[in-house]
């Protein structure tokens, strides 16, 4: 599975880019998560790990709130478009950093992509310190007008390998939580572009090659219209 992961986001590297440059999704995530995480820390940071930091729109976030910002991410392709801060290759269920070495940890948009997010939990919960912070974001879809799921007529749905309740409860079991819901107003076309991405085109197409998967996202959301909502989970935890 993590190989897996790896290689989708290695190939994904110019889309995403483009998706952020175009809607700027994944800065307005980590600005609103890094809010929820300052309003509930004991004091100002002073280092935080930004893990899923992918090529670096929420490293840009919180490196404006900490003296210091780590961005860990499982791609190296993704990695070496990421500057102004220590990079890590690494995985969420392996930290390779000392017991309470962060004030905080966010993982803005990375932590649904994992089989297991209680061992990513667990260990998040080893690298703060007593009092840090640790954030989560998760999608919970896209709805038009009447609340209706956009893929609701669809032959496929768009999923995370881990769902947002999984993600919340895996925080819940090693922190003391609260969680919301974020709500974006968006168009069809960049429900097409988020499936452009090809690390996205796995939630509706996991086993076709990334050139494949992206056609058929394409093929499949052609005829959506107009704007939507797009919604997200949030979950922010204390640490004991």
């Amino acid at each position: 599975m993590k190989a897996i992961v790896r290689t989708n986001f290695d190939d994904s590297v110019s889309a995403y880019d483009a998706y952020e440059q175009r809607t700027g999704r994944f800065t307005a995530l980590a600005r609103l998560l890094a809010a929820e995480l300052s309003a509930r820390a004991d004091e100002p940071f002073d280092t935080v790990l930004d893990a899923g930091a992918g090529t670096g729109a929420s490293t840009r976030v919180f490196a404006e709130r900490a003296r210091r910002t780590v961005a860990l991410d499982i791609s190296h392709e993704m990695l070496c478009e990421l500057e102004g801060a220590p990079r890590v290759e690494g995985d969420f269920d392996h930290l390779p950093f000392v017991d309470g070495a962060f004030d905080g940890v966010a993982f803005t948009a990375s932590l649904f992509l994992v089989p297991d997010p209680a061992v990513a939990a667990r260990e998040a919960a080893r690298v703060l310190r007593p009092g840090g912070v640790v954030g989560a974001v998760a999608p919970l879809g896209w709805v038009d007008a009447d609340g209706t799921d956009v893929f609701a007529d669809l032959e496929r749905q768009s999923r995370s390998p881990t769902g947002a309740d999984a993600v919340e409860g895996a925080l819940a079991d090693a922190f003391t939580v609260t969680t919301g819901t974020w709500r974006f107003a968006t168009t069809a076309e960049n429900v097409r572009r988020f499936h452009a991405i090809p690390a996205m085109a796995a939630r509706l197409y996991p086993k076709l090659a990334a050139d494949e998967r992206v056609a058929k996202a394409r093929e499949l959301l052609a005829g959506l219209e107009g704007t939507v909502e797009q919604r997200w989970r949030w979950i922010v935890g204390v640490a004991e």
